[in-house]
């Protein structure tokens, strides 16, 4: 049984204690390939991984249009730095027709090719185990992409020992991990509301108008798409400093292809497209 299902959290004990579980519970799965993003928590398994099974692991970056524009380099760097061989694979899950449809269960056909891909290089080359970063908040939240890898037999080291986000920045930190800081970075299509088709072009729309507003000096941030809207969310420490600069920010986004642009007054906030998911329906009328 997990420490997720026990309720016994990982933020609790010391990072070396920690560091020790995830390392027993990844060697006793042999030889293991990494779904690698380059993000903290996919950075972190790597980093075990690598310790625990040495050359016998491998981490996988998936390319495709969902992916923004320097992520791959960042993931290359991330695993240099750790010592684990990367490799990258080719996906298409703008071929399906879930994903494309872009409803709130978007993210299963995402991981359902994602793990597909894993699955079949992993088949190949003689690797037994797949593992992802999935940690004990994302249980918390809606994650229909744990579907799809439970169908596919990934396991989520992370979640297994119940380390959410705070205890896995920090046992990245203490083990040097270039991305221990990383702000998240997921798939492009999460920034389109639900019901929204997805398509390659709005794909790229966003990436533009999110590496626009970055190069302002904004690191931490979301261009939501809707249609020839591009509504832009910063995180609350640098909101105020975006205010006093919206002209330069909305200009931005409209270079990059909106007609129109406009600045949250609310600051960013993760997963905030999946709040209608959580809305009580409407009652019928009387």
């Amino acid at each position: 049984m997990t420490r997720a299902a026990t309720g016994v959290a990982a933020d609790a004990r010391d990072a070396g204690e920690l560091l020790a579980e995830l390392e027993r519970r990844i060697a006793a799965g042999g030889r293991a390939v990494v779904a690698f993003s380059g993000g903290v928590d996919s950075s972190l398994v790597a980093a075990v991984a690598a310790r625990a099974l040495g050359d016998d692991a491998l981490a996988v970056t998936a390319v495709s249009p969902s992916v923004a524009e320097g992520e791959l380099d960042g993931a290359r760097r991330v695993a240099a730095a750790i010592g684990i061989a990367h490799e990258t694979i080719a996906t298409d899950e703008l071929a399906r027709e879930g994903y494309r449809r872009n409803g709130p269960d978007r993210c299963y056909f995402c991981k359902t090719e994602l793990y597909t891909a894993l699955a079949g290089l992993a088949q190949r080359r003689g690797y037994g185990a797949l593992l992802s970063g999935a940690n004990a908040d994302d249980a918390g939240d809606w994650r229909p992409g744990l579907r799809a890898a439970e169908e596919h037999g990934v396991r989520h080291p992370l979640l297994e020992a119940g380390a959410g986000k705070e205890a896995v920045r920090a046992l990245a930190r203490s083990l040097g991990i270039p991305s221990a800081d990383k702000p998240a970075t997921p798939c492009l299509a999460s920034r389109v509301p639900y019901g929204t088709a997805v398509d390659p072009e709005t794909l790229a729309l966003i990436d533009r108008a999110e590496r626009a507003v970055r190069a302002l000096g904004f690191p931490v941030l979301r261009v939501r798409h809707h249609g020839i809207l591009g509504r832009i969310e910063i995180a609350g420490d640098d909101l105020e400093r975006a205010l006093g600069q919206e002209a330069a920010i909305a200009a931005a986004v409209r270079a990059a292809g909106y007609s129109h642009a406009v600045l949250d007054r609310e600051p960013f906030r993760s997963g905030r497209l999946n709040a209608v998911l959580h809305r009580a329906p409407p009652r019928p009328a009387a």
